[in-house]
C-alpha cells in the first residue's frame, strides 16, 4: 500500500475567502473519495517572486492524503476550485508510515477508475 500513498500540497490565501475555499476544497475531495483526509494549516508565511516582484503573503496550506493513482483527478479538481492564477499543486511520496494508517487511506479513497456516483 505504501507505494501508492502520497501527500498533495496546495496553498490558498489565508483570509476569509481563502478559508472558505480551503474548507470547500477539503470537503469536496473527501466527499468524492479523492482524499482520505485534508489538513488545513493556516498562518504560513510565503515569500516568492511573482510577475517580476517580490511577494510575501500569509497563506493556508492544505495537506491532502491520497493515492498516487488519484493525483490527476485531484489536480483537476483543485484547479477548478482554486482562486490563484497559478496554484501550487505538488505531490510528495510517502516513504514510510504506519501500515494501518496507510491502509485507511486506501480504504477511504476510490480506486483510479471508480466514479463517485
Amino acid at each position: 500500500m505504501i507505494d501508492d500513498c502520497i501527500l498533495v500540497l496546495t496553498t490558498l490565501p489565508n483570509d476569509g475567502a481563502g478559508d472558505e475555499i480551503g474548507r470547500k476544497i477539503a470537503n469536496i475531495l473527501v466527499s468524492e473519495s479523492l482524499a482520505a483526509c485534508v489538513n488545513r494549516v493556516p498562518g504560513i508565511l510565503s515569500s516568492y517572486q511573482w510577475q517580476g516582484k517580490m511577494q510575501t503573503d500569509e497563506e493556508c496550506l492544505l495537506i491532502i492524503k491520497t493515492r498516487e493513482s488519484l493525483y490527476k483527478d485531484i489536480e483537476n479538481r483543485v484547479k477548478q476550485l482554486h482562486p490563484y492564477e497559478l496554484p501550487e499543486i505538488i505531490a510528495v511520496s510517502m516513504v514510510q508510515g504506519l501500515d494501518k494508517y496507510l491502509a485507511w487511506i486506501g480504504t477511504n479513497t476510490r480506486k483510479q477508475n471508480e466514479s463517485n456516483s
